[in-house]
């Protein structure tokens, strides 16, 4: 990573802004789940991961209490990251299709993966206020990258997207493949989250993930097959 962004990274890491999270996070990485006694969680803020030259960002909720708030990575250990890891590896911006811990040797080729909120929140929803706590991270992590488009994983990544891109008049609708043009000229995709709630029931299927995929990239104008 660039200086600035490892920079951010370091200022995400040691945020300790929202004490609801900062007590669930490190409550679930001294608990632990039975599979993964063997582990050192991470227990901390969880920063973007990726190409610092990305046109395409991936945006989701927050990182999961035993996938990312475990291994310290993004979508890293986890079914939802087994589904969006391998997307991306079938789209050409990932070099390998799975993400298991930090050091697997995964990387991403013009993409950057990112949370709207860094920490793991209890049953997964974080609060208004924690999602503006967090928001100045994702302003100045999309000001250090110069992605074109921003995939919104679900429709509170696409509202954190909005708010901090600018919402255009009237405010775009989530739905998965909308599309709209945020004030600062990105362009913003939806995607119904890679949750196992939408894979296993096939609300989100795989063709469905790859189309939103190969548009982002269309509209990035990047080529993986060049490296443009």
């Amino acid at each position: 990573m660039s200086e600035d962004l490892s920079t951010l990274a370091e200022a995400i890491t040691t945020c300790r802004a929202c004490p609801r999270l900062v007590s669930w996070r490190q409550q679930v990485a001294a608990d632990k789940r039975a599979a993964y006694r063997d582990w050192t969680y991470w227990g901390r803020p969880v920063p973007g991961f990726g190409d610092p030259q990305a046109r395409v960002v991936v945006l989701g909720l927050a990182p999961a209490a035993h996938g990312a708030n475990r291994t310290g990575r993004v979508f890293t250990g986890d079914r939802s990251g087994d589904a969006l890891y391998a997307a991306l590896h079938r789209a050409g911006l990932a070099n390998q299709p799975h993400a298991t811990h930090r050091d697997d040797g995964l990387a991403l080729h013009g993409c950057w993966v990112t949370a709207a909120v860094r920490c793991a929140p209890p049953a997964n929803k974080p609060t208004t206020a924690e999602r503006d706590t967090c928001q100045p991270f994702l302003a100045r992590e999309l000001a250090l990258l110069p992605a074109r488009v921003i995939v919104a994983l679900g429709s509170f990544a696409w509202d954190a997207a909005l708010r901090v891109g600018g919402a255009p008049r009237p405010k775009p609708r989530f739905g998965h493949a909308a599309e709209a043009t945020l004030a600062d000229g990105r362009a913003l995709l939806g995607c119904y989250h890679v949750s196992q709630q939408n894979t296993f029931t096939g609300r989100l299927t795989p063709a469905m993930l790859d189309a939103v995929l190969q548009r982002a990239c269309a509209l990035a104008e990047w080529d993986h097959d060049d490296g443009a």
